[in-house]
This record gives structure tokens, sequence and C-alpha cells, in this order.
């Protein structure tokens, strides 16, 4: 009886135990993509570790860079300053099919501008 409850405990915690758990390691690495609205242009960043988010965005109505940095958390969910200095947001979901979108705001150069991005997980 004993051996049949130690298999079933066992079996339980191994079901429970799968791959599919989100955790930032499936976020590491650089991701790049576009970004359009009220400007538009290009942009990359790179995913640490310890889900410290950095990068640059370039637009290609003024031709200027601005920063990126930030924090994507286990789930996917980035959220970033943008601008040097910082001047607006960069926010939006990362998935695990290494495909990711969501919002930008900056009010460097005034007036503030805004729109959407795309982009994927770099192979």
């Amino acid at each position: 009886m004993k051996k049949l409850f130690l298999l079933l405990v066992t079996t339980f915690l191994l079901i429970g135990c799968t791959a599919d758990d989100e955790t930032i390691y499936d976020y590491i690495g650089t991701w790049s993509g576009t970004y359009t609205g009220s400007d538009k242009g290009v942009w990359n960043f790179v995913v640490a570790n310890d889900g410290d988010v950095t990068g640059t965005m370039h637009s290609e109505t003024n031709n200027e860079n601005y920063n990126i940095s930030g924090h994507l958390d286990a789930s996917g969910q980035l959220t970033a300053e943008l601008g040097l200095p910082q001047d607006g947001q960069f926010v939006g979901t990362l998935n695990l099919d290494k495909k990711g979108n969501g919002n930008w705001t900056n009010a460097v150069p005034t007036p503030t501008r805004s729109g959407a991005w795309t982009g994927e997980k770099n192979k």
C-alpha cells in the first residue's frame, strides 16, 4: 500500500512540473522590429538574463536614435523608458512564439509622438 501511495505522489509531482512554464530564459536574446505612428523607424533591444532590457529606437523621420531601457518580467510584459533623456515609454508584450508588439510614446522632440511597434526575436 505504501508503494502504491508513493507511486501516486511521485506521478502527481512529475505531472505538475512541465516544461511549458514561462521563465525569463524563454525571452533572453536580441529582438528587433519596426514602429509606426506619428514617427516611424526601426528598433532593437537585448533581453539579459536578469530581465533587463537595453536597446535603441532609430527614427527614420528625424534621423535620431533614442535609448530603450527597462525590464521584462517572466510572463513577457515589457516596461521600458524611451529617449535620451528618458521622455517616453516603450511598452508591450513578448510572446513565446518569438513575436512581440506594443505601444510607444516620445516627447523628444516636441510635440509628443506615439504609435505601435511589432517585432520578433532574432535567430
